[in-house]
């Protein structure tokens, strides 16, 4: 790969963590980033766009005379953003909005799993009162029911209270109603190139507003990497019973897989089982993964948009940890344009941005998970700390985080 132009599509703290790594490549001579936020600003050139508009997407990345095109968000994926941009003739990481499916309906997800073989919970798709109520009654709490379509990682209710079940339901309309499955939940990516995948290391994130996993479901409130508990031989394993299955059977079905594939997986008495697929890099597990990558990552994503994915990606020793800093009232509805200060990194922790903006010389809030602080370290206590020194430092009022990640 020679030296190239790449665009990233996204505002979030996956976006940040993409672009923070990706001009740290050698090989990325221009780096653009369209809408991004207030700390993207700082390592590419920021574009407005309307990143669920796959013709603006596109005339941008020609316009930029882009060599490639990393979606990071699902709702583009499925919008089609990545084949406008193909259309366009310039490569791009990112499933086809076809294949991006496999995250835009919990119920394809399923036909696929079934179809491909793959060790998942036992599931039945829903949409009238009746079937609803047939499903929780088979599975039994606690109950797990999720919204068929997109839900920006909130549209996952797991609770003991049947009515609270069934009022979701309700309130989504078409959902998949499934057993629910015990164990820890680890968190694998998978690049893909169309036709073989490679794995990353495996995270773990923490999706509980608050310590001890109370609270509601939100997008994540921290993560960590790697899984100094996790059983030997798992990648491996998931990568054979999971992931090749998977991207073999959207290929027969005409939907080459060209992206990150996301597995959520439990750890159960009867071995790992999929509790979900997500077509683009999970948040937050994307920051502490991409901090402790190796391998350019630049080179990586452009062979997946290429079909030349080379040897597995190589992981530098040592233990990254992060730590979300959420604005007051998130998940509910959080307060924006807040002033924020004590951004600047240490010697083992750096910021990244997600819901920010500039107003004048100063940066506010303009999200629910609105900051994302990563540390690192020879081990996962002293990444821990790391993390935790900085976050203290930052002020955002109102905010909160929680003090147990990868406790």
């Amino acid at each position: 790969m020679g030296r190239v132009r790449v665009l990233v599509i996204g505002s979030g703290g996956r976006e940040h963590a993409l672009c923070r790594s990706l001009k740290l490549d050698p090989q990325v001579e221009e780096l653009h980033c369209a809408p991004g936020n207030a700390g993207i600003d700082e390592v590419a050139t920021v574009h407005p766009v309307d990143p669920l508009d796959p013709g603006q997407v596109a005339e941008l990345a020609v316009r930029l005379r882009a060599d490639l095109v990393v979606v990071g968000p699902e709702a583009p994926l499925v919008a089609g953003v990545s084949d406008a941009v193909r259309e366009a003739g310039i490569a791009c990481f990112g499933p086809s909005s076809g294949a991006a499916m496999i995250e835009g309906s919990k119920a394809f997800a399923k036909e696929i799993m079934e179809a491909a073989d793959v060790p998942t919970a036992r599931a039945r798709t829903c949409v009238t009162d009746e079937e609803f109520a047939a499903a929780l009654d088979e599975f039994g709490a606690p109950y797990v029911v999720k919204d068929d379509g997109l839900a920006a990682g909130k549209g996952v209710v797991v609770t003991d209270d049947r009515d609270e079940a069934l009022a979701h339901a309700r309130a989504c309309g078409r959902v998949v109603i499934e057993e629910f499955l015990d164990g820890p939940e680890v968190s694998l990516f998978a690049l893909c190139d169309g036709s073989t995948a490679v794995p990353l290391q495996l995270a773990q994130d923490f999706k509980r507003a608050y310590d001890g996993d109370e609270g509601p479901n939100t997008g994540g409130m921290g993560a960590y990497t790697p899984l100094p508990w996790a059983p030997e031989g798992l990648t491996e394993q998931v990568m054979r019973e999971v992931v090749h299955p998977t991207i073999a059977e959207l290929s027969r079905r005409g939907l080459p897989y060209q992206g990150v594939l996301y597995v959520g997986l439990a750890l159960t008495g009867k071995g790992p089982k999929v509790v979900e697929f997500n077509a683009r890099f999970g948040d937050p597990e994307t920051q502490v993964i991409l901090d402790r990558l190796q391998t350019p990552l630049g080179g990586l994503l452009m062979a997946c948009a290429t079909g030349e994915l080379g040897p597995d990606p190589v992981f530098k020793d040592g233990s990254a940890v992060t730590v979300i800093i959420a604005a007051e009232n998130y998940p509910a509805s959080p307060v924006k344009g807040d002033v924020i200060t004590g951004l600047q990194e240490t010697s083992d922790a750096y910021v990244l941005h997600a819901g920010t903006r500039r107003e004048g010389d100063e940066v506010v809030s303009d999200g629910g998970r609105v900051l994302s602080v990563v540390g690192s370290g020879p081990d996962q206590e002293s990444a821990r700390r790391a993390a935790y020194d900085l976050a203290a430092r930052v002020t955002l009022r109102g905010s909160h985080y929680r003090t147990d990640i990868a406790r």
